[in-house]
Order: C-alpha cells, then sequence, then structure tokens
C-alpha cells in the first residue's frame, strides 16, 4: 500500500531484560533496563516509515519530554505527525516490559494520552482518510475511536486492517464488519473468538468465525511455525524463519507493518514473506522502534 494511516498509540517502554520472569510474590534480579519509545501504534508507523512507505498517524501524547522524544523518532524516519495531538496536562503513555533471555514478554502498559484519542480527533481528521490507501488501527486507544476510525476508512473506501492487540473478548460486531484484515496470534485469536487454537484445526476454526463475521482475511501468526491465512475460501499457511530470538517486543508491529509496505491488495504471498523476514530480524534485536530493520536488510535476509 502507497499510503498508509495508522491509528493509534504511542508509549515509552520501560524494557526490563532478565534470565526469566519473577512468579507472584518473587524478586528477580535483571541485567538492565532501556528506555525505547513504543506503543503498538507509533511501532507500525515507525516500521511503515523505516521501510519505505509513506505513512501518516492520528495518536496523542502528553507535553512532556517522552512525548517529544516520540514525535522526533517518527518523523526521523519520514512519519507525518500533524495527526498526533499534544494533550495539556497529559503523560505521555508508557509500557513496562519484562523480557526474558529466550526473548519472550509481558507487557503492563499506562494509557496515559493514548485515552484522550477520542472519536472528536477522529473524526476532525477525515481528510487524512480520503487521503490514505489503508487505515491501520490497534486497540490500545477508546473502543469508539476504533470503531469510528474503521467507519470512516470504509466510508473512504479504504482497506481497513486491525491489529487486536491487546486483545479482548467482546469486540463489538460493528468493528469486525469493517475489517478487511485483521493480525491475531493464536492466543490473541483464543481471548477474540472464546475457541482453543491449541492446534491449526482449532486455529482454523477460530478463524472462520471472524470471518463469518465479516473479516476479510484473518492472517495468524503462529511465531516459528509461520503465519496461516484464512479467509471465506481459501487457508494458506506460510513458513517462519529460524533465528535466535532476543527480544519478541516488536515481532507482530514489525511483521504487520512490512507486509502493509509490501501489500498492493492481492500479492499475499509476497508480502508476508516480507513480513516474515522483517520479524525475523527485529527479534534478533532488543528494543521496539530500536530493532525495526531497514528495506535492504530484509531484502537481502535469507
Amino acid at each position: 500500500m502507497n499510503k498508509v494511516l495508522v491509528v493509534g498509540s504511542l508509549n515509552m517502554d520501560f524494557a526490563v531484560y532478565m534470565e526469566r520472569r519473577p512468579q507472584a510474590g518473587e524478586t528477580v534480579m535483571a541485567q538492565g533496563m532501556k528506555l525505547v519509545p513504543g506503543g503498538k501504534g507509533a511501532n507500525q508507523a515507525y516500521a511503515l516509515g523505516k521501510l519505505g512507505a509513506d505513512t501518516s498517524m492520528i495518536g496523542a501524547v502528553g507535553t512532556d519530554t517522552f512525548g517529544e522524544q516520540m514525535l522526533a523518532n517518527l518523523e526521523n524516519v519520514g512519519v507525518a505527525t500533524d495527526g498526533i495531538k499534544k494533550i495539556a496536562g497529559t503523560e505521555t503513555g508508557k509500557a513496562f516490559i519484562e523480557i526474558e533471555k529466550s526473548g519472550q514478554n509481558s507487557i503492563s502498559v499506562i494509557a496515559g494520552a493514548n485515552a484522550a484519542v477520542d472519536e472528536a480527533l477522529v473524526q476532525e481528521q477525515e481528510d487524512k482518510f480520503a487521503q490514505a490507501d489503508a487505515v491501520v488501527m490497534q486497540l490500545e486507544i477508546p473502543m469508539p475511536s476504533v470503531v469510528a476510525a474503521a467507519k470512516l476508512a470504509k466510508k473512504h473506501v479504504k482497506t481497513v486492517v486491525l491489529d487486536p492487540a491487546p486483545a479482548r473478548k467482546d469486540l463489538p460486531d460493528e468493528l469486525w464488519a469493517q475489517v478487511d484484515i485483521t493480525k491475531p496470534n493464536e492466543t490473541e485469536l483464543a481471548l477474540l473468538t472464546g475457541l482453543p487454537t491449541n492446534t491449526e484445526e482449532e486455529v482454523v476454526t477460530a478463524a472462520k468465525s471472524l470471518v463469518a463475521k465479516g473479516v476479510k482475511n484473518v492472517l495468524v501468526t503462529l511465531g516459528g511455525d509461520g503465519t496461516m491465512r484464512v479467509s471465506a475460501d481459501k487457508v494458506e499457511k506460510f513458513p517462519a524463519y529460524k533465528v535466535k530470538a532476543v527480544d519478541t517486543t516488536a515481532a507482530g508491529d514489525c511483521f504487520l507493518a512490512a507486509f502493509m509496505s509490501r501489500f498492493d491488495g492481492s500479492n499475499y504471498a509476497e508480502a508476508i514473506d516480507f513480513g516474515a523476514k522483517a520479524s525475523a530480524i527485529a527479534v534478533t534485536r532488543q528494543g521496539a522502534q530500536t530493532s525495526i530493520p531497514t528495506v535492504q536488510e530484509v531484502e537481502s535476509f535469507n
């Protein structure tokens, strides 16, 4: 897609690296911490910009140093940030990430200014929807705003892409009915549908339940087992690339952004492969936006 509009969250990530995450009531020693720009929306916008897509973003930050850093980071890769509002008296969103040696993580999010991304903020920027080819959303901003963004995108006949994370089981049917592409992992798919996803057959059944709600294509990311595409008339599986992961924080965000940077409306195999390569590179690096590869790195990866 040539022009992509991202409607979503911006968080400063407090990433803590450790051998393993603590259990309830336990204290563990960490090896270090990094402060890295993140947030699912900002990660995807940043990756889209870095991978060459004409990208703009709608969101909100606080009037603080973190907010300024978030905006500067996006602008450094060419993302148009005039749709990101600075909310007076509010702090920029924050995410606290515990990352194990294996690369697996747990994330807790404080919404901050992201909670101010209301329907009015979305509606007043309708011109950005009209100018885009595709609109990408996540679930770290208020749900009414996500629905409003999806409806605006459909009004202007744009491709609607939903990254349903953080996953929740009560997403409104009026949202699903607008979605052309959604990208859950198998855990998120189980939460979204209330169905098991322990086998490939169960994944297909759960994905088909979203297709029944109106979703055109469900891309289920399966980690090292690849990606499955499920639509009304097709089930396809695409391989992953084997690497040694050190930090999976931005794996899904990088995959989706890379996919969208190459997607022309029908070339699923090519775009998914590009996303798989980009994500494989990202998980070998620490941090969210700091892990995103360049176009050249992805094209030369094998």
